[in-house]
């Protein structure tokens, strides 16, 4: 008995020596670990400062394997993929967070946020919208929502496009009624294709409820009673966007002067453009007024005069030309002469053999190569 006393006193103090040192061992473990994951860390920093974005992944996913529960590391390697183009481990990466059960509110949505962005980039969008959709209601609601946007534009899924509008016009107070007047264009167009004119009809009166002051709707309105056999109506409809938006009506003023002409319309359509004309000098509002003129214009050549003075373009010159040399006057061949020299001189570059790089002014040292003599000293006329 006092055989096995004395060994448990001298055991109980050499048990606590070995765990104490034990201890001292596990802290110092672990201090040294987590002084490896901040160096490899600010290493990692380092290195993408300097633009050594490889090295800079390796450190990072070294100090991933040294501290696998930091989330910014997480979320800096996964970044680090995504730019690199590596979107099936930026993805992983982000899952690898998803799936964490002790990551926080504000992690999680961030992560859900950086996966619905590695998507997008990998071009895979179906599981860019279901990973976009599972943001609504987060601190990301209106990000999440503008991406769904940008989404549904670029797969021409207008009803859906148009219903996200709706929603972040509501939330946001930013108006998106053009955006959506534009929505209802492209399924107006899209009914008229599938041989539904009545669905077509009603979007482009949501489309007009929208924003009464876009003009595609009118526009779209005037095509489609023109191809109906309504001309009257059409030209009602170009009468309200000839009046609201000259600038559009510039897309429909040569269908417009057929249409009047059909009606036998001309006087009226004629004066409604020679006073859209003298608020906006246009070459289409001269071609308009040709047409209904005819052959015999005696008004053409001061028309062209006065578009080739106030906007010497080659479609001006172009009409100047159709027109019998022996009308012209000296002033219509100094017009035709500014306006030649004004649309060429853009045109009128140096190429650089080497790289191709285009410029208006002779270079000894190619701008975009780097290259010495590189540019032959001779123009040449770019298109």
């Amino acid at each position: 008995m006092d055989l096995n006393l004395q060994w448990l006193l001298i055991g109980l103090p050499v048990a606590f020596a070995f765990g104490w040192m034990a201890s001292r061992f596990d802290l110092r473990q672990l201090r040294r670990e987590r002084q490896d994951a901040p160096r490899a860390y600010f290493k990692g920093l380092n290195l993408l400062l300097n633009e050594q974005q490889d090295k800079a992944i390796d450190a990072f996913i070294e100090a991933v394997q040294n501290d696998p529960d930091t989330t910014e590391l997480h979320f800096a390697l996964g970044n680090l993929f995504r730019r690199r183009g590596e979107f099936e481990r930026a993805v992983r990466v982000h899952q690898h967070l998803l799936g964490r059960s002790d990551l926080k509110a504000g992690d999680r949505d961030r992560a859900q946020l950086a996966l619905a962005q590695d998507f997008m980039k990998a071009g895979l969008f179906d599981r860019a919208e279901a990973a976009w959709r599972a943001l609504e209601g987060t601190a990301f609601d209106g990000d999440a929502r503008q991406a769904l946007l940008d989404l549904y534009e670029r797969s021409r899924d207008w009803e859906r496009a148009a219903a996200i509008a709706r929603q972040l016009e509501q939330a946001g107070g930013i108006s998106y009624a053009s955006r959506i007047a534009h929505y209802e264009c492209e399924m107006a167009e899209a009914a008229d294709a599938r041989g539904q004119p009545d669905e077509a009809r009603a979007a482009l009166d949501r489309a007009r409820a929208a924003a009464p002051q876009a003009p595609r709707p009118w526009l779209l309105a005037g095509q489609r009673l023109l191809k109906q056999g309504d001309k009257a109506g059409a030209l009602q409809a170009w009468d309200t966007l000839r009046t609201q938006h000259p600038g559009s009506f510039l897309l429909v003023a040569d269908a417009y002067a057929q249409a009047a002409l059909a009606l036998g319309r001309g006087t009226q359509a004629h004066a409604a453009l020679t006073a859209t004309l003298a608020g906006l000098p246009a070459i289409e509002l001269v071609q308009a007024l040709d047409r209904l003129e005819g052959a015999d214009s005696s008004q053409r050549l001061p028309r062209l005069l006065d578009q080739l003075r106030l906007h010497p373009t080659l479609s001006a010159a172009q009409g100047l030309l159709a027109l019998p040399p022996q009308d012209w006057t000296p002033e219509a061949w100094d017009a035709l002469r500014r306006a030649v020299k004004r649309s060429v001189g853009p045109l009128q570059r140096y190429r650089c053999a080497a790289c191709g790089f285009e410029a208006q002014h002779y270079f000894w040292q190619c701008p975009g190569c780097l290259s010495w003599d590189s540019y032959p000293p001779q123009h040449i006329d770019a298109l």
